[in-house]
């Protein structure tokens, strides 16, 4: 077989998305030169590697096989890069972070003082939910992740780095905006603005109500922190989401976190990547620098602040 390294990068794609669109969006290449790509590997090998049921496609004996051999190629192919970036020394190499959602408030910020210290450092940072994240990690196609819960399904290394209360919140005028100590159960009565499928807040959420037997009432599924807020200070129902999100809502008091009993619920952020993961000088420095200072640059804002 002649099969060429970019080949095996497209195949890949292709594979792990199962789409020649979503490939072709990923590696910013037209779908008809990802199409020409995977045709000439079929050729290459002898046999089909994807096979179409409906609009779908799906690997076929042969493509898993492929898919397989491609991943563990492109590992080494990391691996190689970073053993050589490690030899260049710290100033210089090339990072990429993934994030959840909720990180991002304060990402930025952690970013601009790493990036002041490491000019030349090329760091690319991807902002998802827990889903995602987790697939990422699967694959070992992204450098650290910063994230709620570490999955327990993939072998990895975490470490928590800054704690991440998670609060209710609700309009200023909501009747248990100025009550105190709210039992769960009569939070439980209410109706929630939820997170779409796969965010770890709204699995946190979930995991919270259920651990004391109870049901949240689903009311509007956002898929955005944004319209989750947005949504609820215009009555649509509470919501649960990490106070590193509403630092700004709290100092206008456009909303409020509400006197629960169990909230703040104590939760924290991890820093993770695939175990025997070899990190590079620039991925090190990262690790080093997120553990030491991300929770004196990330300020958590107070809960409900008093008017200035």
């Amino acid at each position: 077989m002649h099969v060429s390294l970019r080949q095996l990068r497209v195949f890949e794609a292709v594979a792990r998305h199962l789409s020649y669109t979503r490939a072709a969006e990923e590696l910013h290449l037209s779908q008809p030169a990802v199409s020409m790509q995977v045709r000439q590997l079929e050729d290459d090998v002898g046999l089909p590697l994807f096979e179409r049921l409906g609009k779908r496609i799906l690997l076929t004996e042969a493509g898993r096989e492929i898919h397989h051999y491609s991943r563990a190629i492109d590992r080494s192919l990391q691996e190689m890069e970073e053993v050589i970036e490690s030899l260049k020394g710290v100033s210089r190499g090339r990072l990429r972070i993934a994030v959840a959602s909720t990180v991002n408030y304060f990402a930025p910020r952690l970013m601009a003082v790493f990036q002041g210290r490491y000019p030349g450092i090329g760091l690319r940072l991807d902002v998802t939910n827990r889903e995602t994240l987790v697939q990422m990690l699967d694959s070992n196609s992204v450098d650290l992740v910063l994230m709620g819960v570490p999955p327990k399904d993939i072998e990895v290394e975490s470490e928590a780095f800054m704690d991440n209360p998670l609060v209710v919140i609700a309009p200023p005028e909501h009747p248990l905006a100025q009550a105190r100590s709210i039992p769960i159960e009569r939070l439980a009565e209410e109706v929630f603005v939820m997170r779409e499928e796969g965010s770890g807040t709204r699995q946190a959420m979930e995991r919270f109500f259920a651990e004391r037997g109870q049901t949240i009432r689903h009311g509007m599924q956002m898929t955005r922190n944004e319209a989750v807020k947005q949504a609820v200070r215009s009555g649509l129902g509470l919501g649960v989401v990490s106070l590193h999100t509403i630092e700004l809502e709290l100092e206008t008091r456009r909303l409020v976190t509400l006197d629960a009993q169990g909230f703040p619920d104590r939760r924290q952020w991890y820093l993770v990547y695939r175990r025997g993961k070899r990190l590079s000088p620039a991925a090190s420095a990262f690790r080093d620098f997120v553990l030491s200072e991300a929770a004196r640059i990330a300020v958590l804002p107070p809960l409900n602040p008093a008017p200035i």
